[in-house]
């Protein structure tokens, strides 16, 4: 029974939410880990959770289940989002935002959110 294209699209979307979750708790637990911090689900999911928030407003933002496999436009929003929501709830809820933070959870995150949509078009190509 073939799928129906709405049920390939659904499919797509939430393949795609569910590798920007991961690429964040990854993000996350590799940050616990460098710092000594507990490798324990709540101390990365509190680790976390800022940056998931963030990652969900980019998603909401593009419109992501529209081209969810995509660089740009999708991957970019939703590391911006990632990124810029990250922090500000961070700031908000009084984390650490220093500047070398900053920088490292940006380009960390570039890696993650952007690489695997990279990876998954070329391996579409080849």
């Amino acid at each position: 029974m073939p799928v129906s294209s709405g049920r390939r699209r659904v499919r797509r979307a939430l393949i795609a939410l569910l590798a920007d979750v991961v690429c964040v708790i990854v993000f996350a637990t590799i940050g616990r880990r460098s710092h000594a911090e507990g490798l324990t689900v709540a101390g990365i999911a509190h680790t976390a959770w800022p940056f998931l928030a963030g990652a969900a407003v980019g998603w909401l933002l593009i419109g992501g289940w529209r081209r969810p496999f995509t660089v740009i436009p999708t991957g970019v929003a939703v590391w911006v989002g990632t990124v810029v929501g990250g922090m500000l709830l961070r700031k908000a809820t009084s984390a650490g935002v220093s500047t070398s933070f900053v920088v490292v959870a940006s380009l960390s995150t570039a890696v993650l959110l952007l690489g695997w949509r990279a990876a998954a078009a070329l391996f579409r190509r080849g």
